[in-house]
């Protein structure tokens, strides 16, 4: 009986342990949504880096990345993001968890993040994610995009473009070719995150999935600044 209420105990403690963390881990995916809301309503904020409207409007999916610095000039290596789809009805999706790696857009001396935008103007670019990587300017061209404060915002040769581009550290004039990395899907965070078993085809472009009260805002902000 004793060796019963040892293991009993044992199981019940490990089974708590369990739950704690990936409650942990459900609150740490929480925070990089979150984390990512904040960036774009920043960028948007600053004339420096607002995305232009017209933009916007063309938008077919929009992916936030937050990078963490691991070298000394071209060394970004660690990092996350969301993606979001517009879908066929007009409506956008949820966010969905993405990996970011190997940054290398332009001299980063200094800095310890790399904040990105990047505005998807096709509906056949944001598909490349299922295959585990997309290699941003290689799978797609992607070219730095027009500012509001920029005279290019115009420009419909720019706006065209599979990919635009937005980042603090870019330094990249309108329209200019950048390649920045790799980003993939991260079916294990969106599992924990959502608690379901759908992947990343079925969280963007399916209503399968409810939203939970912690991505709505993110969500109700790009619908704002897209329509």
């Amino acid at each position: 009986m004793k060796k019963f209420l040892l293991l009993s105990l044992a199981l019940l403690t490990g089974a708590n342990l369990l739950a704690a963390t990936a409650e942990d881990k459900r609150r740490d995916f929480v925070t990089r949504v979150e984390t990512c809301e904040a960036i774009i309503q920043e960028f948007m904020m600053r004339p420096d880096t607002a995305i232009p409207a017209s933009v916007l409007r063309q938008a077919k999916a929009i992916v936030i990345v937050n990078q963490f610095k691991a070298g000394f000039l071209f060394g970004f290596k660690g990092g996350y993001g969301v993606v979001l789809v517009k879908k066929p009805n007009g409506r956008w999706s949820l966010p969905v968890l993405i990996s970011a790696s190997e940054a290398s857009v332009g001299l980063q001396v200094g800095a310890n993040t790399v904040e990105t935008i990047y505005v998807i103007t096709d509906e056949t670019t944001p598909r490349l994610l299922f295959n585990r990587r997309f290699n941003v300017g290689v799978d797609a061209k992607a070219v730095a995009g027009p500012k509001v404060a920029s005279k290019e915002s115009n420009d419909q040769p720019i706006i065209a473009a599979p990919v635009l581009v937005y980042s603090k550290t870019l330094g990249l004039y309108a329209g200019a070719t950048v390649k920045s990395g790799q980003l993939a899907r991260n079916d294990e965070a969106n599992s924990i995150l959502y608690n379901t078993k759908y992947t990343m085809p079925e969280l963007l472009y399916s209503d399968w999935v409810q939203p939970p009260a912690e991505v709505q805002p993110l969500m109700a902000y790009i619908e704002k600044i897209t329509r």
